[in-house]
This record gives structure tokens, sequence and C-alpha cells, in this order.
């Protein structure tokens, strides 16, 4: 354990946690409320299954030129930028929401805003740990920055439900706006730290855009390890996000008779789950047997999904919502490990860019899909299917001997 927090001896990457970890804390908590919404004012899976498609769907379309920019940018300044347009549309938001004018298309617009912003923000934000913490802390970091997400998972949901449940909407909208607010604030300290050093001229032309874009197709598939992940990340992601997303708060108010506390309380226990992971991991000096580790890990996040529509009593989902959390937590770790070992730092932006684009390219329409099966076969049906399958996905590329072998 002496080794998970020494990262936080960096001061810059510690401005940067810890005004990310409350933006991840009005994040989840607005997921709360938007998911309650959309269940309270339309009953349709199909509808909260748009509201996803919408904010995923810019992200695959633009995260690529997003790598571009994180890899040609200073990466502190398109962090800033972020928060800070992504405070001004939730503070709109409130405003809609308390004024009673908020209505579903309004909740598209500003799920399509919100998928952009996160095109640009997310390979800048791991791009940047990569770049202002030393190689041997990074195991700490990944940790110390997995348990800041886990933490907002678990506070966001349980603040949420009860701000809902007793202030309403636009208050948990106007939450969040001022957790972009204070993360802007706190990225202020990163925006003197420079682009990283890099080959070829600064621009944006035709031609340097192509030519970025194949060196970081390159670094891909030139490891056979690389480009077979992100294939099965693209399968598992459809397969548990979708349940996870959509059909957990119909599980929560069809099968499970709860509200939306009940729903806050059951999305906090996954990230306990995560947390405990991180705790363990960050405390290795050297992760080993990672082909092993990672793909035997989603087959475990599988299972424990799975299990919820099996009409199990609380205490079991409780169980394996911890089982889910930690096992993925495990992949996680495991795979920016191995990003961070094979990639070199000026590229990090497109190859993460490039990782996301193909993790989540199959999630806008994995999301639309996801609602449109539940309103037709059931919410249960839904869980039990995508649990298996993403087992028996995750457990494939064990038949390669390579895959098995690697440490």
């Amino acid at each position: 354990m002496k080794f998970t927090f020494r990262a936080l001896r960096n001061r810059r990457f510690s401005a940067l946690l810890f005004g990310q970890t409350l933006s991840r804390i009005g994040d989840f908590l607005f997921q709360i409320a938007l998911a309650w919404w959309v269940l309270e004012k339309t009953g349709s899976a199909t509808a909260m299954g748009t509201v996803l498609f919408f904010s995923t769907l810019p992200m695959v379309l633009f995260v690529l030129i997003g790598g571009v920019v994180v890899d040609r940018m200073p990466r502190g300044l398109l962090l800033f930028i972020s928060d800070t347009a992504r405070c001004f549309i939730m503070v709109i938001g409130a405003w809609l929401a308390y004024t009673d004018q908020l209505v579903l298309w309004q909740i598209y617009i500003i799920a399509i805003l919100f998928g952009f912003a996160d095109a640009f923000f997310l390979p800048a934000y791991n791009a940047l740990i990569q770049q202002i913490v030393a190689e041997d802390d990074l195991s700490s970091a990944n940790s110390i920055n997995s348990l800041s997400m886990q933490f907002g998972r678990v506070a966001g949901p349980a603040i949420g439900g009860l701000i809902v449940g007793f202030g309403g909407t636009a208050t948990a909208f106007g939450f969040n706006a001022l957790s972009f607010f204070i993360g802007a604030l706190t990225v202020t300290a990163l925006l003197n730290i420079p682009a990283p050093a890099r080959e070829g001229e600064p621009g944006f032309t035709l031609d340097q855009l192509k030519q970025d874009l194949r060196d970081g197709f390159g670094a891909i598939f030139s490891s056979q390890i690389l480009w077979v992940g992100i294939l099965v990340s693209a399968f598992m992601n459809v397969t548990l996000a979708g349940p996870y997303s959509i059909a957990m708060p119909f599980l929560v108010q069809q099968k499970l008779g709860g509200d939306e506390k009940m729903l806050g309380f059951i999305y906090a226990i996954f990230p306990i789950g995560y947390a405990i992971a991180s705790l363990g991991m960050g405390s290795l000096k050297k992760i080993r047997r990672r082909g092993l580790l990672f793909y035997i890990s989603g087959a475990i996040a599988g299972i424990g999904l799975g299990v919820f529509g099996f009409g199990l009593p609380l205490p079991i989902l409780v169980f394996a919502a911890l089982m889910n959390g930690a096992a993925l937590e495990i992949t996680a770790l495991v795979w920016m490990n191995l990003m961070q070992e094979m990639v070199p730092p000026e590229k990090m932006g497109r190859v993460f860019s490039m990782d996301a684009l193909g993790s989540f390219v199959l999630l806008p329409i994995g999301f639309a899909f996801t609602g449109w099966l539940i309103d037709r076969v059931g919410v249960t049906i839904v869980f039990i299917a995508a649990g298996g399958f993403t087992a028996v996905v995750s457990l494939l590329p064990l038949l390669h001997p390579a895959i098995r072998r690697m440490d």
C-alpha cells in the first residue's frame, strides 16, 4: 500500500486530481438526475437510449480530431476550455429545469454538446497525466486517478439521488455546473504546461492531420496486443454499458420496487468494487500476467452484471456489483499500464483517441438497441444475455498463445 499514493507528491498532478474529482462527482450526480428525469417524463427505455446515443455519437465522430489537437496544443488549456464550456451548458440546463421549460429535445442537445467536449477532454486528460508524472510513479497515478473516479461514482449517485428526491432536477444540474466551474479554476495551475515535444511542424493542415492519424494507427496496429484489446473492448463496452446505463433504472423501478434513492444506492456500490481493486493494484510495483488478468477479469465483469437479471435478493446484487466493479477496474488499470508502456508521450493523445474510438464506436448503436430491446423483451432478459455474451467475448482472445503468455 505504501506505493499507492506516492504520485500525490507531484503538485501538478494533485491539482489536476482535485479539480477533476469534484467534476466527476458532478458528472455522476448529473447522470442520476438525467436518468430519473427521462424515466419520469417519458417512461421509455428507447428515449433513455436515444439520450445516451446522442452523448456518445459526437465523441465517436470527433475523438480522432481531438487526439490530434491534444498532441499539438497545451493539454491544460484544452481541459480548461472543456470544463468552462460544460459549466456554461449546465447553467443553461439548470435554468431550463428551474423554470419548468426543460423538454426532451433540449436534453438531446445537452447530450450532444457534452459528447463533443468529451472528445477533446478525455484524450487531453489521460495524455497530460503521462506528461506530468514520472515514469516510476505512473502506476500510482493511474490507481489514484481511478480512485478519484470511483469516489465520484460513489458520492455522485448517492448525493444525486438525495438531491433529485428533495431538491429536484434543477438543483442537481446546478451542482454539476458548480463542479465544472471549480474544475476549471483548478486547471488554471496547469495552463503553463507546454504542448509535448514532437517531430514535424506545428499546424493543422490536412496533410499534417493525415500524417498524425497514420502515425497513431501505425502505433496501434504494430502491436497485436493493442488492436486485439481495442476490438474486444468495443464489444464489451456495448454489452456492459447498455444494461448498466439504460436497463438499471427500469430494473429498480419495475422489478425491485425502488425509487431514485435506491437507484443511486445501487449505482454507488459498483465503484466501491473499483476502489478495492484499485488500492490493491496500486500497491504493486509491476503488474504481472497481464494477458490472463485482463481477459479473465472481463469475463468476471460480465457474470457480475448478468446476475442482475435473475431476480435475486438485494444483498446478492450488492455482491455482484462489487464483483463487476473490481473486475472492470483490473481491466482498466492493466490496459492503461500497457498503453503507457507501449506508446511514447508525444503520440499518447492520438493513440488514446483511437483507443476511445475503437472502444466506443459501437456504443451509440448499442445504447439505441438496448433501449429498443428493453421495451420489447423485458429488462431481465437484457441483463442475462448481455452478461453471458460479455463473458464469452472476453475469453476468446485467450485462445491465442501470445496473449496467454503476455506478462
